[in-house]
């Protein structure tokens, strides 16, 4: 019988090749499964260079970490807290993780796919989107006009 192609797997299965990669100096280009970083990365279509991370991460910077049960997330400092601590939070989402460690991260992002075409970071746009999609007062206003017209458009379909 045909072996089925494996399109679903869990990113841990990778860990120890993506570490080999990094910690050798080299880049691991991933691309991110979910919507917690939209708009800046979409599933299917946009993808992420990772490098090994510095002594310390920086507000603004995209970081591969793992959560306490082992779980890797891709999500983006907000605040670096007065402990060394790093406060996080999904680009399309406003609920914050705060007390992730240096520890917990595995790598940072160093440029961007939009599509085929690469974005590094710190790049004119780049700087202006994390710049602004940081203030949290920004990104809730954007996510509540979006439920308004959202709504609004329902409500003149459905007539």
């Amino acid at each position: 019988m045909r072996e089925l192609l494996r399109t679903d797997f869990d990113l841990v299965e990778y860990l120890p090749i993506i570490s080999e990669v990094i910690e050798s100096g080299g880049e691991f280009r991933l691309f991110p499964r979910g919507t917690s970083m939209r708009p800046l990365i979409r599933q299917g279509i946009d993808s992420v260079i990772l490098v090994k991370s510095g002594e310390k991460c920086h507000k603004r910077d995209v970081i591969l970490y793992s959560r306490e049960g082992g779980q890797l997330v891709l999500h983006r400092i907000v605040r670096v807290e007065k402990d060394g601590s790093y406060t996080l939070c999904g680009d399309n989402q406003t609920i914050l993780e705060k007390g992730i460690t240096q520890e917990n991260v595995l790598a940072v992002v160093s440029a961007f796919y939009r599509g085929d075409k690469r974005r590094e970071k710190g790049s004119f746009g780049l700087e202006i989107y994390e710049r602004l999609w940081c203030i949290m007062a920004v990104r809730k206003g954007f996510f509540l006009a979006k439920c308004i017209i959202s709504k609004i458009k329902k409500t003149l379909g459905a007539k």
